[in-house]
Order: C-alpha cells, then structure tokens, then sequence
C-alpha cells in the first residue's frame, strides 16, 4: 500500500487586512492507499482547512501537497478542476442537493460535467442508487426523502465518476446516530470492496471509533 496522500509542512495562513490567522502549521502527514480515516478536532483546529487543501480545494500558503505522488501547486485551473471531477469525491454535511431536480439527476450531474453519454449514463446512475440502496427512491426529490436517504444521495453523487479518494466533511453531523452509524458503515464497505481511500472530518468520537486510524489536529497542528 503506498501513499496516495502525501502533505510536507504543510502551512495555511489566511489574511484579511492586516491580520493574519494561520490555520495550518507546518502539518507533515501520509495516508495509504484504502485507508479508512477519520480526522477530529475541536472547532476551529484546522480539520476542515486540512480536509479542503487535500481535496484541491484551498491551497497551501507553503509546504507541498502530493496526491498520487503528483505535486498539485504545479496544476492549472484546468488540471486541478478535472482532478477534482476524475480522482476526487466529495461529501458535505449539508448534503447540498439541487432540490429542483430528482435523486437520480442530482447523482447524474457530475457524470453530465464528464461528458458521459447518456445511455452510460442513464446506467451509471441505477448502479450508483443501487450501491446506495434507494433503487426504490431514485424520483424522489430532496424534500421527499430524509436526513440519511438525502446523504446516501450525496455519497452516490460523489462517487459517480470513481474516484479513487472520498472526503467526507461531518457527513453525520445533519443526521440522528442511528442513521450516522448506517452511512459509516456504507462507506466502510465502499473502503473495503473498491478500495476506496476514505477521510472522514468528525468531531464525534462514536465515528472516528469506526475508522481504522484516527488524526488528531488542535491549534492547526497534529496533535496524536
């Protein structure tokens, strides 16, 4: 298993005038290839920062961030923007689906942005709410389903154009435990049947007791 994330310190000041808040410092970090991860902290630690700069999201102040052993400071717009659609799976804590359109459009967006054909598609999507298991749910529109149903939407989204690397932003945190505890267990068994690299941002214990390794970050360092 080799590293697929690779972070060498790693800084993030951010600037508003004058002053400067430095979310990162100086973060040195490796995560194996089907890792199952969890990242935890306190608010304001850093985690989310973290999560966001190994997701091509932000970039670092200084330091070098490597994905796949490929430096991504050296990327274009254009490189980082087809990295993030190809290599890259995101899921947030509110969900954020489109509530004009169904389940099965909101998992199908990402796929139209890759320019897959519509049979494909059309395909994909089924294979994709199946995995999910909202087969039965793929007309419902956001406002019909529930807290879980809206999330497992999400992670079907996210995984539409498999991606080798899913970041998961408090994805429990909209949703009861009972429910928290059946979407950890589906991305445990993506981790596992796809070897997917999972890193999951949570600040509830109960999750990151779910995960193979746990990262501790406080005051924008690695604490444990």
């Amino acid at each position: 298993m080799d590293n697929v994330i690779q972070l060498d310190n790693v800084t993030k000041i951010y600037k508003s005038g004058d002053i400067e808040v430095t979310a990162l410092r100086n973060v040195n970090l490796r995560i194996k290839r089907g890792g199952f991860v969890a990242i935890q902290g306190p608010s304001g630690s850093g985690k989310t920062t973290l999560l966001n700069i190994i997701g091509c999201i932000d970039t670092a102040t200084r330091g070098k961030v490597l994905l796949d052993g490929q430096d991504v400071s050296k990327l274009k717009d254009r490189e980082l923007t087809s990295l993030r659609l190809h290599k890259l799976g995101f899921i947030f804590q509110q969900f954020y689906l489109i509530p004009t359109l169904n389940a099965a459009e909101n998992v199908e967006l990402p796929l139209k942005e890759a320019k897959m054909g519509k049979r494909p598609r059309t395909d994909r999507v089924m294979e994709l709410m199946e995995i999910v298991q909202l087969g039965d749910r793929y007309k419902h529109y956001p406002n019909q389903l529930s807290g879980g149903e809206q999330q497992r939407v999400a992670i079907a989204r996210a995984l539409a154009n498999e991606p080798d690397i899913l970041l998961a932003d408090e994805p429990t945190g909209e949703i009861d435990s009972a429910t928290s505890t059946r979407i950890i267990k589906l991305m445990r068994n993506l981790n596992t049947s796809q070897n997917l690299t999972v890193i999951i941002v949570t600040h509830d214990p109960t999750v990151a007791q779910m995960t193979d390794r746990v990262i501790s970050i406080r005051d924008g360092r690695i604490a444990r």
